[in-house]
Order: C-alpha cells, then structure tokens, then sequence
C-alpha cells in the first residue's frame, strides 16, 4: 500500500537540508555560506483509518487535515465473534 493520502492524495516530498557555516553580519561576521547540503523526505502527517470507501470498509491511509475537515466516514466497529461449543 503506497503512503499517500486517499482522499487528497497528499505524500511525501523531497528537499534539502542546508547546513550553513560563518557568523552572520547581524553577529559582526561576513555572513553565513551554504556549506553543504543533503536530500532529505517531508512526510506528512497520515493516519491509518478504516473507513468506508465506495460502500465497503477499508483500512487506508488519511492525512489530518482531511480527518479534521469531516471528508472521511468511519467505518463501524466490528462485531465481535462468540465462540459456540
């Protein structure tokens, strides 16, 4: 199952991070340098959920701002099996 969000689509994105070297001008230095950089992953925020999607229960993945927004319906608990002897 891919980490996306089903409703949005929403996933992970890729970007940097920067590290920097040299005092900055506001401290008296001559400014601060991109020393060097690597790539790195935002992930977004994602619960796994059972929901009902197109008629059925199904546990996916859902980002937090579509739980808060109310774009989701929770599926209904499971009946819970009683054991006959």
């Amino acid at each position: 199952m891919l980490k996306k969000c089903i409703i949005c689509g929403k996933g992970e994105m890729t970007g940097k991070k920067i590290a920097r070297k040299g005092q900055y001008k506001a401290k008296g230095g001559t400014g601060s340098k991109i020393a060097r950089w690597t790539m790195r992953k935002f992930l977004p925020n994602l619960q796994k959920m059972r929901i009902v999607l197109k008629g059925h229960p199904r546990k996916v993945y859902v980002c937090a701002k579509c739980i808060k927004k109310g774009k989701i319906v929770k599926a209904p608990k499971r009946p819970k099996f009683l054991k006959t002897t």
